[in-house]
């Protein structure tokens, strides 16, 4: 079965990761430290709030947050065969706080966050649907920055990883996009929560660009 790359830090750090299968995408190291690094920043004294991994894949994101101690992670991914990839990849690492949901991300969003498995308010979120579905990208920001679908704190920061090429909105309800970073192909966009009407448009464009690494 192929990987996933490895677990970067925390308790489970070091540990290699399954793939669902060879089409998948899983976060290179590359894009996995700088994905946290953000994270952390933003997040400041620890992990205050449960993790969102959607379009979950292998889980390696969610995973990568439960080993460097978000209190829980949810991952949503529909396809049967990645579900009990991400299980046995939380087995092997012996991570608890995981709630894996096999469902569409599109239509768990649409649920709204009362009638969510375990929700708790999420303070981090990762989307990284397949490259080939721009459109689900677009959708899945849209919803999670629905103040009436209620998903998000306002202190969260949400990271959606896409082609460098299809570049996310610019605004997505409440989510501002406040900067893109550039790995090859693969580009990560990150959103915060606006602070009430604030119109101002401070997206910036990272002028990194790490050609050397693979997603």
């Amino acid at each position: 079965m192929p990987e996933a790359g490895r677990v970067i830090a925390g308790t489970a750090g070091g540990l290699r990761l399954l793939a669902p299968g060879e089409g998948t995408r899983p976060l290179s190291d590359r894009v996995k430290q700088s994905l946290f690094g953000a994270l952390e920043s933003a997040m400041g004294d620890g992990w205050p709030a449960p993790f969102l991994d959607l379009f979950a894949g292998s889980g390696a994101a969610g995973i990568e947050a439960l080993s460097r101690g978000a209190p829980s992670a949810v991952f949503v991914e529909r396809d049967p065969r990645a579900a009990k990839v991400i299980a046995e990849n939380l087995r092997r690492t012996h991570l608890g706080g995981a709630t894996i949901v096999q469902r569409d991300a599109l239509a768990y969003l649409g649920l709204g966050a009362e009638n969510a498995d375990r929700y708790e308010g999420f303070g981090a979120v990762v989307v990284d649907p397949p490259y080939a579905d721009s459109a689900a990208l677009a959708a899945a920001l849209e919803r999670l920055g629905d103040h009436a679908l209620g998903w998000l704190r306002d202190d969260a920061l949400v990271i959606a990883k896409h082609f460098w090429r299809d570049t996310g909105p610019d605004r997505a309800g409440s989510l501002r996009l406040d900067r893109v970073k550039r790995f090859g192909e693969t580009a990560l966009s990150f959103y915060r929560v606006a602070a009430g009407d604030d119109e101002t448009d401070s997206t910036a464009v990272d002028p990194s660009d790490d050609r050397g690494s693979q997603a």
